[in-house]
C-alpha cells in the first residue's frame, strides 16, 4: 500500500518534541510510525505543505487548465508542473493522512491551496456538458482511497453536538472536496483545548492518541481481511 502523509501546520516541529510545536503533526507521526511498524514494506510519500505551501491558483493556472491536454502551449505545461506533481502523488495513495488544524474556524490556507492545486477537471473530476443529468463525476471513486484527517483546535465542542460545532468547517470542508473527488472512506479525530494549556488539554491529547491508535489498529484489520479475500 501507498500511504501520503500530509501537514499543514504553520509550527513546524511537533507538541511532544517542542511545547510550542504543532499538536496535528504529533497526530500525524503518531499514526503513520504505528502503521508502518505493522507494515513495513508499504510506502509513504510525505508531503510538508504548512512549510512549504502549493503556489495558490492564479489567472494563468485557470487559462491553462480549462485548455485542452493536447492544445497546451509550453508556458501551460510549465504552470501546471506542482499540480500535475500533486494530483500524480493523491492518485498513487491508497490511504491519505491530513494533518489539518483548525485556524479561525475552518483549514489552513496552505491546505486549501493544495486541495485547489489537486482538484483537477479530466484528472480528479470529470466534467461534460453534454452529459444528461449531472454533468460531473468523481474520478477516483472505486480506487479504495481511505482518508484520515486529524485536527487541533484551541477551543473546545467542535464536535457533532457540541456547543460550537455550527462553526467547524475543518472535518467537513476536507471531507466534501475529497467526497466529490471519489474518496468517501473518511475518519477523524481531533485535540481540543490547545488555548487553555491545562488538564484539559493533556487529557484531550491522550484521548485523541488513544482514538489514533484504535483507527490505525481498524484499519489494519480492514486491509487484511480485504487482502486476504
Amino acid at each position: 500500500m501507498r500511504l501520503l502523509h500530509i501537514d499543514s501546520s504553520a509550527r513546524p516541529d511537533q507538541s511532544d518534541c517542542n511545547p510550542y510545536g504543532s499538536h496535528t503533526r504529533r497526530l500525524t507521526s503518531r499514526f503513520v510510525r504505528r502503521w508502518m511498524a505493522a507494515r513495513p514494506a508499504d510506502l509513504v510519500s510525505y508531503r510538508d505543505v504548512g512549510q512549504t505551501p502549493p503556489r495558490p491558483v492564479t489567472g494563468r493556472w485557470i487559462h491553462a487548465v480549462f485548455t485542452k491536454p493536447e492544445q497546451r502551449e509550453p508556458w501551460m505545461r510549465d504552470v501546471l508542473a506542482e499540480s500535475d506533481a500533486l494530483v500524480d502523488e493523491l492518485l498513487a495513495a491508497d490511504l491519505i493522512v491530513a494533518g489539518v488544524p483548525m485556524y479561525n474556524f475552518g483549514m489552513p490556507a496552505q491546505l486549501k491551496a493544495y486541495i485547489d492545486n489537486v482538484v483537477r477537471v479530466g484528472r480528479t473530476f470529470g466534467f461534460d456538458r453534454s452529459r444528461a443529468g449531472d454533468p460531473y463525476w468523481p474520478m477516483l471513486a472505486g480506487m479504495g482511497k481511505r482518508l484520515i484527517v486529524l485536527s487541533a483546535r484551541g477551543d473546545h465542542g467542535y464536535d457533532p453536538g457540541g456547543r460550537q460545532a455550527h462553526v467547524n468547517h475543518v472535518e467537513g470542508g476536507v471531507r466534501d472536496v475529497f467526497g466529490y473527488l471519489g474518496v468517501t472512506d473518511f475518519h477523524s479525530t481531533a485535540i481540543e483545548y490547545d488555548e487553555f494549556a491545562d488538564e484539559r488539554l493533556k487529557s484531550s491529547i491522550a484521548a485523541a492518541e488513544h482514538a489514533v491508535d484504535e483507527l490505525v489498529d481498524r484499519l489494519l484489520q480492514e486491509v487484511e481481511r480485504q487482502q486476504a479475500a
